[in-house]
């Protein structure tokens, strides 16, 4: 059995997250407050906690960006609580494992998942033939590649 992980994509208000186990099991973007509440009953289904790390890029930053670091602290500490593992992946670690640049955007990104699960019809597919992919958007795309990223990187140097 591989391992389940939870992937969050944290931001100040709402944040994604991605139940993964080799593709999405369950995903959205719900209130934070949902989230962290719901992250305990989560835990019951995954193994370790994901979180997209906030990197420095020499700029300055807002309120939003504190309120995001709260955000993803909080999480990191309720999952904690029950002894499970969590980490932090940066995005630039994405962008280089899924694209191989570090000028990669959010289309180069979800492009990669795309190829990743077998091109547009196989993974997206349609309403009737839905794919593994089938459904995601916005943010759920990078809680998705920080999910897939440390499964490929991370979860597999870790078990071996």
């Amino acid at each position: 059995m591989s391992t389940r992980i939870l992937a969050i994509d944290p931001g100040p208000e709402f944040s994604a997250y991605v139940l993964f186990d080799g593709s999405p099991s369950q995903f959205g973007k719900v209130a934070n407050q949902v989230l962290l509440d719901d992250v305990l009953l989560v835990q019951s289904l995954g193994d370790i906690l994901v979180i997209e790390q906030i990197a420095a890029m020499g700029m300055a930053v807002g309120a939003e960006v504190f309120e995001t670091v709260f955000w993803s602290g909080r999480f990191a500490e309720c999952w904690d609580s029950t002894g499970k593992v969590w980490v932090r992946v940066k995005r630039h670690e994405v962008k280089i494992h899924l694209c191989n640049s570090m000028k990669a955007k959010d289309a180069n990104i979800r492009a990669a998942l795309i190829d990743k699960f077998g091109g547009k019809d196989r993974a997206i597919g349609k309403k009737k033939t839905p794919g593994p992919l089938f459904g995601i958007s916005g943010d759920c795309w990078s809680a998705l590649a920080i999910a897939v990223t440390y499964s490929e990187t991370r979860c597999k140097a870790a078990t071996a």
